[in-house]
């Protein structure tokens, strides 16, 4: 056996996963195996815990390696073996072996799950190995139970799985596995035949063996992308045939879906993607409508939908094709007519086509091909090109609409060389905009001056009506270039608005339709502002931070980013905020970003709520099992109990037989011990009512000083303690059940008689009124045991040994009866609320606070 040796590691463990499509495909024994071997290394292996289902070959190589002790618990009358975590721990090996990742732990332990204690070894340092079965993974729990019909009630999230260093796939054909159970390796001779007939079929088998070789290849190649983006590697890995489909929403879209879905078909393994460039700028002959149903028509054959913006179409498709590591492009040919094709230049696809690489393109025609209208380009180039081309036009279009009306100038008259300058200025606004418009009504008033209107050849203007009409086309040019320039504004905005609604749209589908996770979010933003990387982290009032989650960029490793990136923080929370690395982000941008931030708060929410029903869901199963037990106990007792007091009365009554006194003393003793037993199942009926909801209050006009007046009779008997009240004659009616007030005093008063027991004769028991408000408040006063550091968190839990907790101490005020958890209950029933307060000099004062009456 290996010596135990001091073993602390500052970093994190390391995890191992054995993962198989079924049960006796080998995963244990490889294990198992893997132990032995690091063993022989040197290593310190201890064997935290191992299931041998009774199959001799995997208990054979168990020896040799020590084993923690198993920790023993009871649960419904059944021990119960399970691992020993703070054993493992204090032993601190280097590597722990532990089987079945997946088991859900006995109720009672620190953790309700199996793999939330390997957390807690990996975060001691402690490397592990462990197992787990496909079906058993979350997001396939309900794809294995559709397959197999069995459901799976142990389940482990994917995450876990997915952060492990190394996830080794035990894989086994479908006959071998049946073979070894028909040689009684897997289960007993008894269970074989029911096995192979139901779950163990080859069909099910072969489905369950390609759900664990696909989810094993997508952690494979998240590990490829991992290592691509950290040795900053962009070129294409051909590892599998992913194509991407560029949509613009025109009447193409599902003609290239189709297409490039079948070329995906041809390759096992193939992803469909299909991505949207939305301009900056709002994208020219979008169609939202079209783009939703295409969208629609993309998931439904298996594809994922992207929406990205760029202002260079080519190259933001390029560079998608690049971070997805893309082997395809598929492009639908151009609608636009030869004639604008030759005024336009080169387009999309030519461009696309230039600038793939190792990328295959595929330009699919279509119906809609050469049939489109012309569209002005756009895009930062287009743009660039544009502010260049308008003062040039503004310049050379006059003078060449002048070198023309000179060579016809005994053809056309001044009204007409005028309109000409007039339209050749409009048309220089519709272009280039308001400056090249004025440029271009100066430019044209001189060369109207200068060559036609007399005398000619010089600046000098002879006709006041001349006059007129130069300064009538200045004005109408610079009026129209007002107007034009205007409308673009109007366009340039209306567009921007369509493309935020168009990306808002694809994030409310996401989710809408499930997509809500952190990451799905953080890869949306990251292509929808074409960002290096997107991180979202949690600040600590230190301000030291804490990265949740990540996304990036492939190709772009985690401390390096583009030329001249920057980075970007928006708020989610008040202690998580999203930091966006890459591109700086315009002003305009920021309200899309917003309403990303408000998507990723709620996500973030839903994350913390799941998490903590997780950890909430041992103790609500804990406290329904003790509700059932109170309910079925309180019910079981009742009458037996009635039963004994009746026999020891009539014992007490009979005549014919007198008792002695040593008879008549114990017999007393008895009908006491009965009775405080009968109270103590009433209660517990009480109680077990409360927990399930089915004391119904029904309140009415009730004065307190009747319901203390019943109180006070039927504890008459309270020893040396004298109970008495104050102020209760002065204070109004109050809204309650007159039942439950009397059940919420007597149960108060009682709690207070248990702990002034032993007093000397004359202590008090006060039941004080007074009125704030529209409020009531009831107190009742004691001189017993005052509360304890942090025993007001417990003071209303039931004092029962099969309901929880250790058995309290007398002088303790918390947990020690059940009075103070009826009270409670009864109170909150109606509506009130109890709580507590110290006593000045020594005690308790429960303060029960009541509405006023205000019927008439």
């Amino acid at each position: 056996m290996t010596e135990p040796r001091a073993h602390v590691r500052s970093v994190p463990g390391r995890l191992k996963v054995y993962l198989g499509a079924a049960p006796g495909v080998g995963k244990t024994f490889r294990m198992l195996d893997e132990a032995h071997r690091r063993a022989a290394r040197g290593t310190d292996v201890v064997i935290g815990l191992v299931e041998c289902h009774g199959r001799p070959r995997t208990e054979e190589r168990l020896v040799g390696l020590e084993a923690v002790p198993r920790l023993e618990r009871d649960y419904r009358g059944t021990r119960f073996t399970e691992m020993d975590t703070d054993a493992v721990l204090a032993r601190r090996p280097e590597v722990a072996v532990i089987d079945e990742l997946a088991h859900t732990n006995i109720p009672g332990g620190r953790y309700a799950k199996r793999w939330q204690d390997v957390e807690e070894l990996l975060a001691a340092g402690i490397d592990v190995l462990t197992t787990v079965n496909v079906q058993h993974l979350e997001s396939l729990n309900d794809v294995v139970q559709k397959i197999t019909g069995v459901p799976q009630r142990e389940t482990v999230p994917d995450e876990v799985v997915r952060r492990a260093d190394q996830i080794e796939l035990v894989d086994m054909p479908p006959e071998g596995l049946r073979r070894r159970m028909v040689h009684g390796n897997v289960y007993g001779p008894e269970k074989v035949d029911a096995a192979l007939s139901n779950y163990f079929r080859v069909g099910n088998l072969t489905a369950l063996r390609e759900l664990a070789l696909l989810w094993v290849a997508g952690r494979v190649d998240e590990g490829l992308q991992r290592y691509r983006a950290e040795h900053g590697i962009g070129g294409v890995w051909e590892t599998k045939e992913r194509v991407v489909v560029a949509l613009t929403g025109g009447p193409e879209g599902e003609t290239l879906i189709r297409r490039a879905a079948r070329i995906a078909a041809r390759s096992a393994g193939g992803e469909l993607l299909a991505v949207h460039v939305a301009r900056s700028d709002g994208l020219t002959d979008s169609n939202p409508a079209a783009l939703a149903a295409q969208r629609q028509l993309v998931e439904s054959i298996g594809g994922s939908y992207h929406s990205v913006v760029g202002d260079d179409i080519p190259q933001a498709l390029i560079d998608f094709a690049r971070a997805e590591n893309a082997t395809q492009l598929v492009l639908g040919t151009s609608r636009r007519s030869k004639l604008s094709r030759s005024l336009t230049g080169i387009g999309i696809g030519e461009a696309a086509v230039a600038l793939s690489g190792d990328i295959d393109v595929h330009m699919v025609t279509h119906e809609a091909a050469g049939r489109g209208r012309h569209q002005r380009p756009t895009g930062a180039s287009a743009r660039g090109a544009q502010r260049l081309a308008g003062p040039v036009a503004a310049v050379v279009v006059p003078v060449l609409l002048t070198l023309v009306l000179t060579q016809a100038r005994h053809g056309i008259n001044l009204t007409s060389d005028t309109l000409l300058y007039l339209a050749a200025v409009v048309g220089v606004a519709l272009f280039g905009g308001m400056v090249s418009a004025l440029v271009a009504s100066v430019a044209a008033s001189l060369l109207l001056n200068y060559y036609f209107i007399p005398p000619i050849h010089r600046f000098t203007v002879q006709e006041p009506n001349n006059v007129l009409a130069l300064v009538i086309l200045v004005a109408v040019a610079l009026v129209v270039a007002m107007v034009v320039d205007r409308a673009a504004q109007l366009a340039q905005r209306a567009a921007r608005a369509t493309a935020e609604a168009e990306t808002l749209s694809v994030l409310t589908h996401d989710v809408l339709g499930g997509e809500e996770t952190i990451p799905a979010l953080l890869t949306r933003l990251r292509e929808t502002f074409g960002m290096d990387r997107v991180t979202l982290i949690t600040r600590d009032r230190t301000g030291a931070e804490t990265v949740l989650s990540t996304d990036t960029l492939t190709g772009t490793s985690a401390g390096s980013a583009r030329h001249g990136a920057v980075d970007e923080e928006v708020a989610v929370t008040d202690d998580a905020a999203l930091v966006l690395r890459g591109r700086p982000l315009p002003a305009a941008d920021r309200r899309v970003l917003t309403a990303f931030a408000a998507h990723v708060r709620a996500a973030l929410d839903r994350a913390r709520l799941a998490h903590a029903a997780a950890e909430a869901a041992p103790t609500q199963e804990t406290h329904r099992t003790r509700a059932a037990l109170l309910s079925a106990v309180s019910h079981d007792l009742r009458d037996p109990l009635a039963a004994a007091l009746t026999a020891v009365g009539a014992l007490r009554t009979e005549e014919e037989n007198p008792l002695s006194p040593r008879q008549e003393q114990l017999l007393g003793i008895a009908e006491e011990s009965l009775e405080r037993l009968a109270q103590l199942a009433e209660d517990l009926h009480d109680l077990s009512r409360l927990h399930t909801g089915v004391l119904v209050p029904r309140p009415e006009r009730t004065d307190p000083a009747e319901a203390f007046a019943a109180v006070s009779e039927e504890l008459a008997d309270s020893g040396p303690v004298l109970l008495r009240q104050r102020g209760l004659d002065n204070v109004p009616p109050v809204d309650a059940d007159p039942t439950l007030l009397e059940r919420v005093l007597a149960n108060l008063v009682a709690d207070a008689v248990e702990h002034c027991r032993g007093a000397v004769d004359g202590t008090e028991i006060v039941v004080a009124g007074s009125t704030l408000g529209n409020r009531v408040e009831v107190r009742v006063v004691d001189h017993g045991p005052s509360l304890r550091p942090g025993e007001a968190d417990r003071l209303f839990e039931p004092a029962v040994p099969f309901y929880g907790g250790a058995t309290p101490s007398p002088s303790s005020r918390a947990g020690a009866t059940l009075h103070l958890a009826l009270a409670h209950g009864f109170a909150d029933c109606m509506g009130a609320t109890l709580t507590p307060e110290d006593t000045p000099g020594g005690g308790l004062t429960m303060v029960l606070d009541l509405p006023a009456w205000q019927g008439s």
